[in-house]
């Protein structure tokens, strides 16, 4: 039932991939220095074949030397050394233990010992992949494997296997353990006789092309062209002279037998999209060999777009860039203006927009630091340069709309005025921020007009004329959503959303007020750690109140603080979740529309969904039909791009929905809207936060550990489910129908849940009252 309390979660708070239940994938071998030849070119097949593909590569092993564990660690970025244990085996081993194959069969058992993944894929090192593992990352469920080719369906062949969660467990440890001392088994050098004793045929059939034998190429047969997984199985392998009658096989072999600097410039060569860790871990050393301009520029740009701007700035200080190279310049310019050396940064844009090609985002680079530094008029330049030649950049249009604004005149004079920090939203926005810095204000105050408020704008550089406007306010309100977060608008003085210089911050003599701000880093992102570090206790050292929105924001921040300034760090939560308390003359709605509204995500889609998003998709795809036969669904697009799910299930799954573009919305409207309906289902944090403010029951689609941590906070984490939940939709679709069946219920548990967020802020409120007071 929805009003249930749930028991208290063992989860820590701040374990986002819990929080989250993103799958954590990951690849696995057996290598001893014999097969470490075979082990090498399995790696580079692995990634020239899926260039976009880097999940962690365990590899078991007992006597690898250090020289070959650093040629392991040269190709690939993410490899995890485990040393077996064959103790788990004395009691129930048979053959020669000195043969690699066996012992193999064996030590290839403490796969199942692994814990730290959801999914592990096997490779034998006798192994190259030659095609799209692609489906294989998106298998959810059982242990998938290739039958045997010469011994029928009934068993597996075990040099690849796709192994889920339920079987990395002691349960089935277990049951490997008694059939390996049973004895009641039949032992293949070649394949897995206690696998298969235990599996007795129940396993997922996967086609022969994920793990094509060699033995199927007998009399020196071409390897099929849909090949994925060739597999050199028998006791001769390439590495050591082959075998005769497989010569077109082998050819296939030696296609990886690379040195590491043409591998690296292989890999740089490889069409379509490349993996930010491949690309930095093989062009980095690539482009210090070889000063490659255009390899350099590709590798700084994978390093922005992961948020490591200081070290797209190194790699590209260390080569010469031509004056023609255009957009090298270009990518220099934003490496640099993103760690706030601006001047430099003005250079090298300057000679980006040279080229027609790159003009466009050249100008709006620069039209964005102009603005960054307050300098309108040079904004609107350098914008108006930007759609000259492109009228149809976007990011053109939103500097120069920026720029050609008239700033609201200040109604009130300054000793009546809070000065507020906030990422003040443009026209089409995200909707859930253009709510956010008035809601803060309402949390002050009825009024939140420029009679009693004087707004700075997070993104714009805090210099001396702007520390002197907020030093003339009563004081200073830092709030209005995520900006402990590093590349919404990454700058070089504090590494998070507030371009503010220490200097500056040290500077300010009112009191500040840090309020209802979230630590909102997704799973799988990070912070320049010392300058982020640096700025943040810096600014809880300077406040006299530091409330964030949530626990887990909480106990986040409070592990980069000394202990003596963990206490200053408090609960506030965010003020749209207690909007019915706040808005004036609020009153609930006497009706609502026999509506369901859904909201998706799809900005940092990578680190949203992973390899899901195809399963997510299908799975809403069910929840929509079955809830839509009750209810009608409508699609709730936070911005522009929120429509995706609405294209995107009509073009894969045939579903159709309407659209309501809430990034159109004033306030009044979002909140008016999200108050007549029945149920949210959302995946955005404000899609789920202004919802229940306004006392509409939600469910959020887990895919950022905020939303897990906002219904811990209200003791209802039943209202959320994970995007790679594998029965998402008959689970959506069941607490969905469960709210509706019982709305009233749970319209009263939202208000319950509210009122205890709401004291909370009535306790900050009379708290910085007091502070406001001295």
């Amino acid at each position: 039932m929805t009003t249930t309390t749930p028991t208290a979660s063992v989860t820590p708070a701040t374990d986002a991939r819990a929080l989250t239940g993103k799958r954590r994938i990951a690849f696995a071998s057996y290598v001893d220095e014999n097969y470490l030849p075979g082990f090498l070119n399995l790696l580079r097949s692995l990634a020239l074949s899926n260039p976009g593909v880097c999940e962690d590569f365990v590899v078991l092993y007992d006597d690898l030397r250090p020289a070959s564990i650093a040629r392991i660690r040269a190709l690939h970025p993410r490899i995890v050394l485990r040393r077996v244990n064959d103790t788990h085996y004395d009691s129930y081993v048979k053959g020669d233990q000195d043969n690699y194959l066996v012992r193999k069969a064996y030590f290839i058992l403490d796969i199942f010992r692994l814990r730290d993944y959801d999914t592990v894929i096997t490779l034998d090192t006798d192994m190259v992949v030659l095609g799209d593992l692609g489906e294989l990352l998106k298998l959810r469920e059982g242990l998938a494997a290739v039958p045997q080719f010469f011994y029928g369906q009934h068993k597996l062949n075990s040099g690849l296997l796709v192994i889920q969660r339920e079987y990395l467990s002691d349960e089935f440890c277990a049951k490997i353990d008694a059939t390996g001392r049973s004895g009641d088994y039949e032992l293949d050098k070649h394949d897995q006789g206690i696998l298969n004793a235990v599996l007795d045929g129940d396993f997922v059939r996967l086609d022969a092309r994920y793990n094509f034998v060699k033995r199927r190429l007998s009399g020196d047969l071409p390897v099929p062209d849909d090949t994925a997984i060739l597999h050199f199985t028998g006791r001769h392998k390439p590495w050591q002279g082959g075998e005769t009658g497989y010569a077109q096989a082998e050819d296939r072999w030696r296609e990886f037998e690379l040195s590491d600097a043409e591998f690296q410039a292989a890999y740089l060569a490889t069409s379509g999209a490349l993996h930010h860790d491949l690309l930095v871990h093989f062009g980095t050393p690539h482009v210090r060999r070889t000063g490659d301009v255009e390899s350099a520029r590709r590798v700084a740009a994978a390093h922005i777009a992961a948020g490591d701007y200081q070290e797209a700035v190194e790699l590209l200080e260390g080569v010469r860039i031509p004056l023609d190279e255009a957009w090298p310049h270009e990518v220099f310019g934003h490496a640099l203006m993103s760690v706030s050396r601006y001047e430099e940064a003005k250079t090298q844009l300057l000679i980006a927009t040279a080229a027609p090609n790159r003009a466009a985002t050249a100008y709006s680079r620069l039209a964005q630091m102009a603005w960054v530094h307050g300098d309108n008029t040079e904004a609107l330049r350098y914008a108006t340069a930007g759609l000259s030649v492109d009228i149809t950049h976007r990011p053109n249009r939103m500097w120069a709309q920026r720029a050609a604004a008239m700033p609201a005149q200040e109604q009130g004079a300054a000793e009546d005025q809070l000065a507020h920090v906030a990422f003040y939203m443009d026209r089409q926005g995200n909707a859930g921020d253009k709510l956010l810095p008035e809601t803060v204000r309402l949390s002050f105050g009825p009024d939140h007009t420029s009679r009693r408020w004087h707004s700075v704008h997070a993104h714009r550089l805090f210099d001396k004329a702007a520390l002197e406007r907020v030093n003339a306010r009563r004081g200073l309100v830092i709030g209005g959503g995520g900006l402990f977060i590093p590349d919404t608008m990454p700058n070089g003085n504090s590494a998070w959303q507030w371009n503010v210089p220490d200097e500056h911050l040290r500077a300010i003599d009112v009191p500040i007020m840090v309020f209802a701000v979230g630590f909102n880093a997704f799973d799988g992102q990070s912070y320049r750690a010392q300058r982020f570090n640096e700025s943040l206790r810096l600014l809880v050292e300077k406040s006299s109140f530091f409330g964030l929105r949530n626990h887990g924001s909480i106990d986040k921040v409070r592990s980069l603080l000394p202990p003596e300034l963990h206490d200053k760090v408090v609960f506030q939560p965010c003020p749209t979740t207690v909007s019915r308390q706040l808005i004036a003359g609020w009153s609930d709605p006497l009706y609502r529309d026999d509506t369901v509204m859904l909201n998706a995500a799809y900005d940092r889609a990578g680190l949203r969904f992973g390899h899901d998003y195809a399963h997510f998709l299908a799975e809403i795809a069910k929840a929509v039909r079955s809830i839509g036969a009750h209810t009608e669904v409508k699609c709730a697009a936070h911005s522009l791009d929120d429509e995706r799910i609405a294209f995107d299930l009509r073009r894969e799954h045939g579903i159709s929905l309407p659209v309501i573009p809430m990034y159109d919305f004033d306030n009044d409207e979002i909140r008016e809207t999200y108050a007549k309906t029945k149920l949210v289902i959302g995946m955005r944090g404000h899609a789920g936060m202004i919802p229940f403010g306004v006392g509409t029951p939600i469910i959020s689609l887990i895919s950022h550990p905020k939303m897990a941590y906002f219904l811990n906070d209200i003791e209802r984490p039943e209202w959320g489910v994970s995007v790679h939940e594998r029965n998402l939709g008959p689970m959506l679709t069941e607490r969905a129908l469960d709210i509706l069946d019982h709305h009233a219920r749970t319209v009263a548990d939202v208000h319950d849940r509210q009122e205890r967020l709401w004291k909370v802020t009535q306790d900050n409120q009379a708290r910085i009252q007091k502070i406001l007071a001295r």
